[in-house]
Order: C-alpha cells, then sequence, then structure tokens
C-alpha cells in the first residue's frame, strides 16, 4: 500500500515530535520506527518534510512568534500545535504544488488526530492570519 500525502504528514508529525521530544535521537532509528505500512523505503515526501522543517526551524518559529497573541511565547504552546504549525508553515513556503488552503486544512486534520479543539481554532486562525500578512505582501 502506497502512502498518500496525508499519512505522510501524519509520519512527518511522528518523526518531528519524537525528535522534539529526545533531540539527541538517531533520525534513521526514527525513522524506521515509524510503520510505513509494510514499505520498506522512506517516502520521498516524509523526507522533504521532515529536513525542510528542521532545516528552517529557527525562521519557522520566528514566524510562529508573530502569530502569537501578546505575553505568548513558544514555550507556552502544546508540542504538538508547535510541530503542526512547523509543518504547516513549511509547507506554505516551500513545498511545491501545495497551496495554501491544502496546508491548512492538512494542519486542522493533524489536529484532529494529535490535538484538541481547541488547539484546532487556535490554528486555524494563526494560518489564516499568516495566509492574509503574505497576501499583503505579495
Amino acid at each position: 500500500m502506497s502512502l498518500n500525502r496525508h499519512m505522510i504528514r501524519e509520519e512527518a508529525f511522528q518523526v518531528l515530535f519524537a525528535l522534539q521530544s529526545d533531540p539527541e535521537a538517531d533520525i534513521q532509528t526514527v525513522y524506521e520506527a515509524i510503520p510505513h505500512h509494510d514499505e520498506k523505503q522512506i517516502p520521498a515526501y516524509l523526507m522533504t518534510l521532515v529536513n525542510g522543517v528542521r532545516e528552517h526551524q529557527e525562521q519557522l518559529d520566528e514566524q510562529i512568534n508573530g502569530l502569537l497573541a501578546r505575553g505568548w511565547t513558544l514555550g507556552r504552546l502544546a508540542k504538538p500545535d508547535l510541530i503542526i504549525l512547523r509543518l504547516a508553515l513549511f509547507e506554505m513556503q516551500y513545498a511545491e504544488n501545495v497551496p495554501a488552503v491544502v496546508a491548512i486544512n492538512e494542519a486542522l486534520e493533524l489536529t484532529k488526530t494529535f490535538s484538541s479543539d481547541k488547539s484546532r481554532k487556535f490554528i486555524n486562525g494563526a494560518l489564516g492570519k499568516f495566509e492574509k500578512q503574505e497576501s499583503l505582501n505579495n
């Protein structure tokens, strides 16, 4: 069974969450710990997402920080929410052929699986604010 993009995003979330929890973890071991539905090869898009978020994490975190309400910091965010925001912002800016609306919708789907309804509303608002800022800048 081949993985669709939604399944790959779920696995990217799991890999990034594992690495956030244990920054010293060997990434290859983390990849191998995620079940790939009988696939032996790690999907290219999974590596694109994980490597891209890791490479751009500082910039993504600055952007997320700019979307937070006064008095909030990255440290106050639930880890799943932070990872979902990083993934979505990465896809919105760097992934080829991923419209912003798709990245936002996928982030909301990840939130349904890995976070809460309250977080879903927060993430939707933050990504909507980012998309609006980007459209004004372009």
